[in-house]
């Protein structure tokens, strides 16, 4: 299954940017795309596994529950 690097900007659709057989090249991708965007708060790049790109558009979308603090019990 690819790697998908997308473009997520607030309510907009994501935009793929790149597609990659190996993680590696798709990690390296992404963060040199991040380090390219700093100057654009809004844009997140983000990275997403998945058997085609419209499941990887629908996990991109999904919104996740934040990370419980550490000191939460």
């Amino acid at each position: 299954m690819p790697y998908y690097v997308f473009k997520v900007q607030p309510f907009a659709a994501p935009e793929k940017l790149a597609e990659h057989a190996v993680y590696a090249e798709a990690s390296a991708h992404a963060k040199a795309l991040r380090a390219a965007h700093a100057g654009e708060p809004k844009a997140r790049i983000r990275l997403m596994f998945g058997e085609n790109q419209q499941q990887a558009e629908d996990l991109v979308c999904q919104v996740r529950d934040p990370r419980p603090a550490e000191d939460d019990d």
